[in-house]
């Protein structure tokens, strides 16, 4: 308790000089960054490099020797008005350190003129606990950008100040790293316009095809796909094998090459109704079939294409090949991933998108646990679009559109429909003494096998 005392006091003073030096990190105001550590036994070197920053100022570093998991922070309170937007960027540079997205990082809390944190505003999802940790509702942790030539990475995001905030204390962290030195330089917080967010919305198809060639089985989605342009969809997911479904063919039977007759056909309904389209097909690549769903922009060319991961005994006896990659494309709204059927029960199909940055997963899927679904989307904070072949009688997988929270959005419940929801990409869903769940996946999952891997070897 009297470590946690001093550090309010230490983020009190700090406080009080920012509002007479101003927000930005200047060269004459880099002293104003204060060393911390929780405990001594684990503080590593904190000091000041002059002109080794980024664009030749000056950077402050955070030194620590061949003892293991050292950690410690710089700390330096900006002055807020709640309620107001403000943009937050920050620098790093690192040497020798193996995993920078858990051991070097940012982290915004939001204080009081009393140095004490605020609550953020509502809307938030779950119980506020105890008043005496209150800081465990209000920690934001920027999102890593691009590094330049220089080996800088930017850090940078725009959040709104809580209504009772005066200050944003910013953290720049190292920790758990030994032998290794982190730089930061050209630290900024700069009031800013509300950001405009991207909107998108997201579409799902509930229908089974009857047609007795693959063909007749993609027209059979035409009208369905031109209800969807009508509720003005931006991403409209189809189901899982729809060239295969009720034709009495085997998947290789209907298998074809992607690009192939089927992703043309689709390709001149996504131009035609302007938006982007998810279907599953069965590929065609040398001597294998796989399970694909094939990404398709407005301009009815191919975007991507993810060959299913997971494989139930039926596709494997079957003679069905898994694929072995987590692709995520850009698109004209956001970052898109792509999981098929049985990859739903897995975690670990979900969790690599996420990882590699899809903010929706469109998900083809014949049947699954929609719980498991639900999992998904929540533990990844993702929207996950799914299209299904359960009728809503079996109390089974649905068609439909889950939230960050797991809950669904959207869904639809009679065959020969579609379902439409408008969702905020740039909103992120606040959990209380959490905060932003997504943010904090990059900083708090445990290391990957290659990251371990990469942390072990780095000396």
């Amino acid at each position: 308790m009297p470590s946690q005392i001093s550090r309010y006091l230490a983020i009190v003073v700090v406080a009080f000089l920012c509002r007479f030096a101003g927000a930005n990190d200047q060269p004459d105001e880099i002293s104003l960054w204060q060393p911390q550590a929780y405990r001594d036994e684990i503080k590593p070197e904190f000091y000041i490099e002059k002109g080794t920053g980024r664009n030749g100022g000056d950077s402050l570093v955070i030194q620590t020797d061949e003892r293991p998991k050292l950690q410690g922070f710089y700390v330096r309170s900006f002055p807020v008005d709640g309620g107001k937007h403000y943009r937050f960027e920050m620098f790093r540079r690192v040497t020798n350190v193996a995993v920078p997205r858990q051991a070097v990082f940012v982290r915004v809390l939001w204080h009081d003129d009393n140095g004490k944190p605020v609550y953020r505003d509502k809307p938030v999802i779950g119980p506020y606990h105890a008043k005496d940790a209150p800081e465990l509702t209000t920690g934001e942790y920027l999102p890593d950008r691009e590094t330049d030539a220089e080996g800088w990475t930017r850090l940078s995001a725009v959040y709104r100040a809580p209504s009772d905030a005066k200050n944003a204390v910013v953290e720049l962290h190292s920790q758990w790293i030994s032998s290794a030195k982190v730089e930061w330089s050209g630290c900024s917080v700069t009031e800013t316009d509300e950001p405009e967010g991207r909107k998108v919305r997201l579409a799902a198809v509930h229908y089974i095809p009857t047609g007795k060639t693959p063909m007749e089985n993609c027209k059979q989605f035409a009208p369905l796909i031109a209800d969807a342009a009508k509720q003005k969809a931006d991403l409209v997911v189809l189901p899982e094998t729809l060239t295969h479904t009720n034709t009495g063919l085997t998947y290789a039977d209907v298998a074809e090459s992607i690009p192939g007759p089927s992703t043309e056909y689709f390709g001149t309904l996504a131009k035609k109704h302007n938006l982007h389209l998810v279907v599953g097909l069965d590929e065609k690549a040398d001597h294998l079939v796989y399970n694909v769903a094939v990404l398709i922009g407005p301009d009815g060319k191919i975007i991507g294409k993810y060959r299913k991961v997971c494989l139930p005994r039926g596709e494997v006896e079957a003679g069905v090949a898994p694929g072995d990659e987590y692709p995520v494309f850009d698109t004209q709204f956001g970052k898109v991933g792509m999981m098929v059927c049985y990859d739903g029960f897995f975690p670990e199909v979900a969790r690599e998108l996420s990882n590699n940055g899809a903010e929706v997963i469109a998900f083809p899927v014949a049947g699954c646990n929609p719980m498991l679904a639900a999992a998904r989307a929540c533990e990844n904070h993702v929207y996950v679009v799914s299209s299904t072949y359960c009728d809503v009688s079996l109390n089974w997988m649905i068609t439909g559109i889950y939230g960050h929270a797991g809950e669904i959005l959207a869904q639809a419940t009679t065959w020969g429909t579609v379902t439409v929801t408008e969702v905020d990409l740039d909103q992120p869903t606040i959990w209380a003494n959490i905060g932003d769940f997504k943010a904090q996946l990059l900083r708090h999952r445990p290391l990957s096998a290659p990251e371990q891997v990469r942390q072990a070897t780095t000396k």
